[in-house]
């Protein structure tokens, strides 16, 4: 007797209170580790620095190589003199300062 009541409690309770938690919680997991972190923004930040110097550095080295050999062609890559190239960099450096404009 006591089943046949207390077995539809139990059934209910797990639909209307246990699966909608049990969802909810990791709907909340999912959301929260799909989002970028504080730390995370200064480390794109930093590499994003590094890779900046280290074009400016590959620049150089090109240059030298080229001044040794006439024959020298540098690999096709962002080259900051060219129109088209500084258009991507343009749009990369200005989401950067609008991340920065909201962080401040």
């Amino acid at each position: 007797m006591i089943e046949d009541v207390l077995l539809p409690i139990l059934i209910v309770g797990m639909l209307f209170i246990g699966l909608p938690w049990i969802i909810m919680h990791y709907v909340t997991k999912w959301k929260t580790a799909a989002t970028i972190t504080t730390d995370d923004e200064v480390l794109l930040e930093e590499l994003y620095n590094l890779a900046k110097r280290l074009d400016e550095r590959m620049d150089t080295v090109e240059r030298l190589v080229a001044s040794d050999d006439p024959e020298f062609t540098p690999a096709r890559r962002l080259i900051a003199d060219q129109e088209k190239d500084n258009q991507q960099l343009r749009e990369l450096e200005a989401l950067m300062a609008e991340k920065k404009g909201t962080r401040a």
